[in-house]
């Protein structure tokens, strides 16, 4: 299969998305954005690539029959979790050695390297035999990426070895951190036909009573997804870092552009974007067609943006996550003055010390967030209908809340609000149907350093 890639470099996150010749999604892919742009490309770049090898599983997977065939249908949402599972281990056993290297050539610690290497050995032994939970279909995880998991679990694991005489908490924290960076800034090397087939037999062996029918079909939708070719051929770039992406200057374009044209490919009838992405919030007017007819973007700062809603979350040791749930159980929205970084945390603790309630502090930083929101989309020409909401925040749900009553109050409740669950997506998505136009004109650009290497 021939497809084009486009690639959205954000601050927080990097988003990729794979197309077929016809437009079609194959694949979207992400990760956490790293001091390493080029392996932050190339991870969310090899995401794509699995969730378009799972298009293929699935694909073979229906055009299965006799035995065993309806039983491995079923299974797919468990071979997804398993061939997770695998990846996961894999990249924790990478973690371990690099901990161990890490500890070995430490002069910090050199004089409780004998107690440190069989705790952290432990901690790692414990992960791994708890991870298969996590991967189970309908198991609750606070995080896709790799660093949040390990990180979570091995800080556990710390707390719990310290409480027991064992090392002191800080210098095991203290070597997960310095090996976690090493981790990250390397791209680990995927044979996603070997991962599947064990994925595969992980799935066979949680249920053996269904015999060698169920495992049989398995290998055989492994087998037919493993021979599917992808092959790559042009690539567009952007985001609020694109212009260090490892692209020549023709493939990178602006993410104004991208996110329009993503917006208007998922829902036809957008004619307002509002795009709050981790480091800027961005106002765009397009019109039928999907193109661009005016914007407005945030200053440098970056209140009003995910990046703000994450500090708040740290201030309230709270996952990013659970903010907007916490916040929608809020009885009195609390105003709130700033929404400046700078001065956030001092206001949080004086309300919280006040006896303010979390609930209705969060839902009074929610509104004013929205609020900075609308005056950017004011500035931009206004609210038209079809309004499509984008980006990372469009996935909590105090933020859609209150935007929706926002656009009620100044734009009338006629305007229809769109939001998708792959917002994270729309750049990604508007960069893959530049690419896509490029394939279309014989446009012949340089395939990047990551992809040829992993072709």
């Amino acid at each position: 299969m021939r497809c084009v890639v486009g690639i959205d470099l954000g601050s927080t996150t990097t988003k990729a998305v794979m197309l077929d010749e016809e437009g079609v999604v194959v694949g979207r892919g992400i990760t956490n954005s790293r001091s390493n742009y080029e392996v932050a490309c190339a991870v969310a770049r090899d995401e794509a690539h699995t969730a378009a090898r799972f298009a293929f599983v699935e694909r073979a997977a229906q055009a299965l029959d006799g035995p065993g065939a309806e039983l491995a249908r079923q299974k797919l949402d468990e071979l997804h979790g398993a061939f997770r599972l695998e990846l996961f281990l894999a990249e924790l056993e990478a973690l371990r050695v690099t901990m161990h290297a890490s500890l070995s050539r430490s002069f910090v610690h050199r004089e409780r390297r004998a107690e440190l290497a069989p705790a952290i050995g432990a901690i790692v032994d414990g992960i791994r035999e708890r991870a298969p939970a996590d991967f189970l279909p309908g198991a609750a995880r606070k995080s896709d990426f790799f660093r949040d998991l390990a990180g979570a679990a091995f800080v556990a694991g710390a707390e719990a070895r310290a409480r027991e005489g064992g090392p002191p908490f800080e210098q095991l924290v203290g070597v997960f951190d310095r090996a976690i960076l090493d981790v990250e800034t390397r791209r680990l090397s995927r044979d996603i036909p070997d991962l599947l087939r064990r994925a595969s037999a992980r799935v066979w062996q949680r249920d053996e009573g269904a015999g060698l029918p169920l495992r049989r079909a398995l290998d055989r939708v492994v087998e037919s997804a493993s021979a599917e070719t992808l092959e790559e051929i042009v690539f567009v770039g952007t985001g609020y870092g694109r212009q260090t992406l490892p692209f020549p200057k023709e493939a990178v374009r602006s993410e104004i552009l991208c996110h329009g044209r993503g917006a208007h490919r998922v829902c036809p009838g957008t004619r307002t974007v509002l795009d709050i992405g981790g480091q800027d919030t961005k106002a765009i007017q397009v019109d039928a067609g999907g193109v661009v007819t005016s914007f407005q973007m945030n200053d440098r700062c970056a209140a009003g943006c995910g990046r703000y809603l994450g500090y708040i979350a740290d201030e309230l040791s709270l996952g990013l996550h659970e903010l907007g749930p916490l916040a929608l159980q809020s009885t009195r929205t609390v105003k709130v003055c700033s929404t400046c970084t700078v001065f956030a945390s001092a206001e949080l603790r004086e309300r919280l010390a006040l006896g303010q309630k979390r609930e209705d502090i969060l839902a009074g930083l929610h509104r004013a967030i929205m609020v900075r929101a609308m005056s950017l989309l004011a500035r931009s020409g206004g609210v038209f209908d079809e309004f499509t909401f984008t980006g990372g925040v469009c996935n909590n749900p105090m933020a859609v809340k209150v935007l929706r009553e926002l656009v009620a109050e100044n734009y009338g409740a006629g305007v229809t609000i769109n939001t998708d669950p792959n917002s994270i997506y729309m750049g990604a998505l508007g960069a893959a149907l530049f690419a896509l136009d490029d394939l279309r004109a014989g446009v012949n650009l340089v395939t990047p350093a990551f992809a040829r290497e992993a072709s």
